[in-house]
């Protein structure tokens, strides 16, 4: 399995295209496509070609609960999009960990006395001055509806994580899980696509953004992104997935500056510091707790190791 160093590596990357997609999809949102013809096509695309091994009745339904979760929450978190911005949504990802924490312990996957370590993590939750400027300038009545959504699809986020890592637990196969969740969340998609858009045109996509966005989202977010999440959260806990969403912030600055000319503002600069610091905490505090399991470990390996010989000793004695 992955180590801790390598784990850290790949959810960033995948921090990293979870903010291009959304702001792809923004752009080829306001070009006419629609919201929901998104999801379906995007879940579409990140099905592999591959045959599942047999599976119980008990696994295959919540696996398709999985994709109910999935699925619902790239239609809320795309819609929630197009009523607000993609800063805005990069923004609610800050809420992940702390919804996430608090399922963990309600679900008893994650131990309380962890809590110490996460707090540093939970506290960046802040919106940085540019990005105020740039929502005000929305219309209330759909800033306010935008961030609830988003903020709901948050939520769904932290739900997907613990849930995807209890089946991982009981079915330890995470590509597998992550296929078939995937076909359900296509075959969901596309029922609600059907009902909620009457415009046959809406299905075909133009060669221009909107591919771009399709493609991109298929194969190098939804379906690298869910395997990524199935196999970083099976060892390392969902809580520990959870807590590099806020990092897209981050990113989502520096990706503003670099491209888009955006300024920047004191507020984003200590702002990034400020998640900086707590990402590294997170990290530092989760590698301190498996380096003590392990000596704890090694420890009761030593005294049962010292402890035969003795027994041995005296009953030759005897």
């Amino acid at each position: 399995m992955w180590s801790s160093e390598l784990t850290a590596v790949i959810l960033l990357t995948i921090e990293c295209l979870d903010v291009g997609l959304i702001t792809l999809s923004k752009a080829a949102m306001r070009r006419g496509m629609s919201d929901y013809v998104f999801v379906v096509y995007s879940n579409a695309l990140a099905v592999p070609e591959k045959v599942p091994p047999p599976l119980t009745p008990s696994i295959l339904c919540r696996i398709f609960l999985l994709g109910l979760v999935s699925c619902s929450l790239q239609m809320l978190k795309f819609i929630g999009i197009g009523y607000s911005s993609p800063t805005l949504a990069s923004a609610m990802t800050n809420l992940i960990p702390a919804f996430t924490y608090v399922l963990a312990i309600v679900t008893r996957w994650y131990s309380s006395n962890s809590a110490v370590k996460l707090c540093p993590g939970i506290e960046f939750a802040s919106t940085t001055p540019s990005m105020l400027n740039h929502n005000l300038l929305l219309p209330r009545s759909n800033w306010i509806i935008g961030g609830f959504l988003t903020a709901a699809a948050a939520f769904m986020v932290a739900v997907l994580l613990v849930f995807q890592t209890s089946i991982i637990r009981d079915y330890p196969a995470e590509l597998i899980v992550t296929l078939i969740s995937h076909i359900f969340a296509t075959m969901q998609s596309s029922l609600v696509s059907l009902i909620a858009e009457r415009d046959p045109s809406a299905w075909r996509l133009r060669l221009d953004m909107e591919l771009i966005a399709v493609g991109y989202s298929g194969i190098f977010v939804v379906a690298l992104r869910g395997a990524v999440y199935a196999m970083g959260s099976a060892p390392k806990g969902p809580v520990f997935v959870a807590m590099f969403k806020p990092a897209g912030i981050v990113i989502a600055v520096i990706m503003g500056v670099t491209f888009l000319g955006d300024k920047l503002h004191l507020g984003s600069v200590i702002g990034a510091a400020i998640i900086a610091l707590g990402f590294y905490t997170v990290v530092w505090g989760k590698a301190k707790e498996e380096k003590m399991a392990e000596d704890i470990a090694a420890c009761g390996v030593n005294t049962s190791s010292h402890r035969v010989p003795l027994l041995q000793n005296k009953s030759t004695e005897v």
